[in-house]
């Protein structure tokens, strides 16, 4: 869930040229229609379509998603776009598996107008580009990520506990997501160090701590948990989130993965690969999810 814009809730009109939350990123997008609840207290949703992107993509988002087309929200399109580009400094990389295990990859260039520019001139565009981005998009490999029964029902009795009971995971957790990380690190079989295993093991982790500084503030919170994390990070304004939060968080994260890593660019190799640690983690966890998971929840 993307963070607050402000305290105040903004209101967006039909044909309004916004920026719109798709997982930790923004993109460009148009509203198209407003629906109103019958309820007065309900906040309207708000049917955008995305800058070249085919109408199969329009979709109902609340006002949180969306942001208003100014400079500032522009600049923090820069930024996330930015943070999210692989690094060009890396040299060497080793082909397939430890290449696709870059999950940092996931950028704005994997939507078509994201950045406000057109090709030079000779080159696709228009249509035929969106076409050919639907396309690969499409063709892109459907992640299905496994999750034990124990873990999916600590994940329902999260929801229920944060939206419905209004409460917080108390902060900051003991263990965090760093320490289950590595945790796990310790538990795994001693690899040979410098190995292909022990490389794209050391990548699919540290991927793995990124994805979650990255969406944590932008698509793993409820509405409820903002106020808190904004606290949280004034507390501790040198740590990263996955220093600060644990395990629930965490396992919303595995929730939302499959989507996330639509958005890179991998060989089936790599694919196959990542799941099979994703899922050994998740199972990891699903071990003794009591060592991880708090026992109770704080009033909010």
């Amino acid at each position: 869930m993307p963070p607050a814009a402000s305290q105040k809730v903004l209101t967006y009109e039909v044909q309004e040229r916004v920026l719109c939350f798709h997982g930790p990123m923004l993109y460009e997008a148009k509203v198209l229609e407003v629906k109103k609840s019958e309820d007065k207290k309900e906040l309207p949703e708000y049917k955008v379509h995305y800058k070249g992107w085919k109408n199969t993509w329009d979709e109902f988002v609340p006002a949180d998603r969306l942001r208003k087309m100014n400079e500032e929200n522009l600049r923090l399109q820069k930024e996330l776009n930015d943070n999210t580009k692989p690094s060009s400094k890396r040299t060497n990389p080793t082909p397939n598996a430890k290449a696709g295990m870059k999950m940092s990859k996931a950028g704005s260039e994997d939507l078509p107008g994201a950045s406000g520019t057109l090709p030079p001139r000779g080159q696709k565009r228009g249509r035929e580009l969106e076409i050919e981005k639907e396309e690969d998009f499409m063709k892109r490999h459907d992640i299905k990520i496994t999750i034990p029964d124990n873990l999916k029902a600590l994940l329902v009795d999260d929801w229920e506990n944060v939206t419905k009971n209004q409460q917080l995971v108390p902060l900051p957790r003991n263990p965090s997501v760093t320490q289950i990380l590595q945790k796990y690190r310790e538990s795994m079989p001693k690899k040979r160090e410098g190995s292909a295993d022990m490389d794209i093991f050391e990548e699919v982790l540290a991927g793995l701590k990124l994805y979650f500084d990255k969406s944590l503030g932008t698509i793993l919170l409820y509405r409820f948990e903002r106020q808190q994390y904004m606290e949280i990070r004034k507390e501790h304004p040198g740590k990263e989130p996955s220093e600060l939060y644990g395990a629930e968080h965490l396992l919303r994260l595995f929730v939302s993965m499959p989507e996330l890593l639509a958005h890179t660019n991998m060989d089936p190799q790599s694919v196959s690969k990542l799941r099979e640690h994703i899922e050994d983690f998740i199972r990891f966890l699903g071990k003794n999810p009591e060592q991880y998971v708090a026992e109770h929840y704080e009033s909010g």
